[in-house]
């Protein structure tokens, strides 16, 4: 050991003390930072399930191969990042004897390969990392990248590290080769054996070579230790926990059911609620989990999740990306304040300090942070979020879907609205009608019930009506609020039925006795309107079913919403059924030959599918099955899937006018007619709502053809299985609403001819 070995060492050493120790602080403070959100203890097991998935996808990077472009660079990177760890810190011993090896491992070739194999991959994962980001710069137009609003500097920075890292494995590698200290084949050091022939055999330059990549590491460890909310580089350790700690213990994301109003890690009884003591969805950044606060912390600012946005590619202020970032700049600029014990009531009074220097030693920006409010425009309340960006959300999913680190986008946002509901009474003028209308109607369009029945009217067979014994009943027909009022949904159920009667399924409905499930209710934030509705149907539901064993109760649905709510979230009240959507049930039919299509439907079809079917719930192939049963061509469109584009209407956005950007339905319509069809299926009463105004208002643009109309699978299949005739569900019907006052333009019940 030489005079320079020895001063490099020391050096190498010292500097790496008060960079790890700054850093292990820094990893203190984000567990004490992370533990200020709420309680909530339903993410605490099982832990084989929760472990296996976390290996799962971390090792088969089964989330981030969504973007299979990018997954391949990604995993070498974080090959090379996690055991490459074990070169860094056998540079700290290569410093000083520039010999030295992993005891055992270093006399292994296939220890040297692994090596070798992690440090070319380490370069040339890192490069085509930063390729990509370059291709992707925002400085492309309008809203292209997916990019726009990250921290490119920060992004840029850890790239380097990684590329530089791969250089320092492959050069400390090349000068120990040069200098002969360890016999390596060839095989297993195809890259730094020819390189060390090209160098000095000096062991002052392996100890250079070992400082210089020390140096680096050394560099990125303090720039993050100095700032906690470097996303892009903390997701390197926060993201094992996140996706441990994700919502479903089964590895499932965070879709179909939203997660239940919790106050206390316990779900929010509103019999027994105090709204000075429970926390009523999150009004403040201290009423989300901790969890929430590990989502905000693990954020990569990859901006897969805004890519798939429908608001934010339709020119709305939603980016579900920068929502996150929002809140998590504010949780971590407000932490210190929180950390001193402070605290403020619903008037912003503060009750968690006292004294005349109630705020000596707190950071200044963190008491101003303090007094920000989590929801109100820039202008007037100074608010973290934006009232548009929080009511521009389709609760499509896709941001969940795509996030490669299982943030929960979704019940964030519906966390945040029903604060603005129950406490604010904040919410978006057309919501109120609509809240007035399930309350007092049971039905988002105010409708009487006595008249759920009249789809029935022109059939030429008889609907059967639980009269209060099933019977041999198989299957309750459950209609839907849309599948009763709304004309062109009715249509659906009309051809349901005539399938189900052809088919000879036992079935009966509800009739008066249906009410809404209460969907639109809870994803516009009122908790306390979707438990009234959702209780008194699972009263309803349980007693119909009263002699039915749990695991025999079978509910066919025509709404993906209603199959949703009643499928995922009613179990949550005492309701377990078995709920399939009449997709699934008319492919069953069909592949049992109980139903028979003779009439081959010789049209070019292109398929949408329900966000609430398709992302919630994984239903993709039977539709899509039933299609090509008809005898239909299907073309898809680019974005299909589960990376199918909103119709606009999920996340009560049915019942609110969009007056920013391009109109959702407008924008998806145009995707499907450039797919040449003559006739655009669903299977969601919402979506043939909205998918039919863009057609109309790309007809009436001259854009598309008079021919081109929207239609219901179930439709495709009754023509084919009728061999073409006219079915009665096509017959020209009157509105149902014409008189219902301020209804937005887009969910009008209007005639169809």
């Amino acid at each position: 050991m030489g005079a320079l070995q020895l001063t490099l060492g020391l050096t190498a050493v010292a500097i790496s003390a008060v960079a790890w120790g700054m850093f292990v602080r820094t990893i203190a403070r984000f567990v004490r930072t992370i533990r200020l959100g709420q309680p909530d203890s339903t993410r605490n097991g099982p832990f084989v399930a929760r472990m296996t998935t976390m290996i799962k996808e971390f090792a088969a990077h089964t989330r981030m191969s969504k973007f299979r472009h990018v997954a391949w660079a990604h995993w070498l990177v974080m090959w090379g990042f996690l055991i490459g760890s074990a070169a860094l810190f056998e540079a700290y011993g290569e410093v000083f004897v520039p010999t030295w090896g992993w005891p055992i491992l270093d006399h292994w070739a296939l220890w040297h390969l692994l090596m070798e194999l992690l440090g070319v991959a380490t370069v040339v994962g890192g490069v085509a990392l930063a390729i990509i980001r370059q291709r992707n710069h925002p400085r492309r137009a309008d809203r292209q990248s997916r990019f726009q609003g990250s921290n490119m500097k920060q992004a840029y920075f850890v790239e380097a590290v990684v590329i530089l890292e791969g250089i320092g494995i492959l050069g400390v590698r090349a000068a120990k080769a040069a200098l002969g200290a360890h016999e390596v084949p060839t095989w297993a050091a195809f890259v730094t054996n020819p390189l060390g022939d090209l160098l000095p055999a000096s062991g002052a330059l392996v100890s250079i070579f070992a400082f210089a990549k020390l140096m680096m590491a050394m560099v990125w460890v303090y720039v993050v230790a100095r700032n906690m909310t470097m996303g892009v580089a903390w997701h390197r350790f926060s993201a094992f926990f996140n996706i441990y700690f994700k919502r479903e213990a089964d590895g499932g994301v965070a879709l179909g059911a939203v997660r239940p109003m919790m106050s206390g890690g316990k779900p929010l009884d509103f019999e027994e609620a105090d709204p000075e003591k429970d926390v009523f969805g999150a009004g403040k950044i201290e009423d989300f989990s901790w969890k929430g606060w590990l989502d905000f912390s693990t954020c990569t600012e990859c901006g897969r999740c805004q890519s798939q946005c429908p608001a934010w590619n339709t020119g709305k202020p939603l980016s579900p990306k920068l929502l996150i970032t929002q809140l998590r700049d504010h949780a971590y600029a407000k932490a210190p304040y929180l950390l001193a014990g402070g605290s403020r009531d619903m008037a912003g009074d503060e009750v968690g300090l006292s004294g005349e220097n109630m705020y000596a030693g707190i950071d200044v920006l963190a008491i101003a942070e303090s007094e920000r409010a989590l929801v109100g425009s820039d202008g007037a309340a100074g608010g973290v979020i934006d009232p548009d960006v929080l009511w521009s959300c389709t609760s499509c999913g896709a941001c969940v879907e795509q996030c490669p680190v299982d943030i929960e986008h979704v019940d964030h946002i519906v966390d945040m609205r029903r604060y603005q509901v129950l406490i604010e009474s904040n919410f978006p003028t057309e919501l109120g009608g609509m809240f007035k209308n399930l309350e007092n109607k049971g039905n988002p369009w105010g409708q009487n019930a006595k008249d759920r029945l009249q789809w029935t009217e022109d059939l030429d067979f008889e609907v059967p009506v639980f009269d209060g014994e099933l019977g041999d009943t198989e299957y309750l027909f459950w209609v839907g609020c849309a599948g009763a009022f709304e004309d062109r949904a009715k249509k659906t159920t009309r051809a349901v039925a005539e399938l189900l009667h052809t088919a000879e399924v036992k079935y009966c409905v509800l009739g008066p006795e249906e009410t809404c499930t209460g969907d639109p209710a809870r994803r516009a934030g009122n908790e306390f309107l979707f438990q009234m509705l959702a209780q008194q149907n699972v009263e309803v539901l349980n007693s119909v079913f009263e002699d039915v064993p749990v695991g025999k109760r079978k509910i066919v649905v025509t709404c993906a919403h209603c199959f949703n709510s009643i499928a995922n979230e009613y179990p949550q009240l005492g309701g377990d059924y078995e709920v399939v959507h009449h997709t699934q049930l008319l492919n069953k039919l069909v592949r049992e030959r109980r139903l028979t299509p003779v009439a081959p439907v010789t049209e070019d079809v292109t398929y949408h599918d329900p966000c609430y079917l398709g992302r919630h719930n994984k239903v993709y192939e039977a539709p899509r099955e039933l299609v090509g049963a008809s005898g239909a061509t299907l073309r898809e469109m680019p974005r299909h899937g589960d990376r199918s584009m909103c119709c606009g209407a999920g996340g009560a956005r049915m019942w609110m006018e969009e007056r920013i950007g391009k109109r959702i339905n407008v924008d998806r319509v145009d995707e499907a007619l450039g797919t040449a069809p003559s006739k655009i299926a669903t299977g969601c009463p919402f979506c043939r709502v909205m998918l039919t105004d863009g057609v109309t208002q790309r007809q009436n643009d001259g854009v598309a053809g008079e021919h081109v109309e929207v239609v219901d699978v179930a439709q495709l299949l009754l023509t084919a299985v009728r061999r073409g005739k006219t079915d009665a569900a096509e017959k020209p019907e009157e509105s149902a609403v014409d008189d219902q006052p301020d209804v937005p333009a887009s969910t009008e019940l209007v005639k169809e001819n």
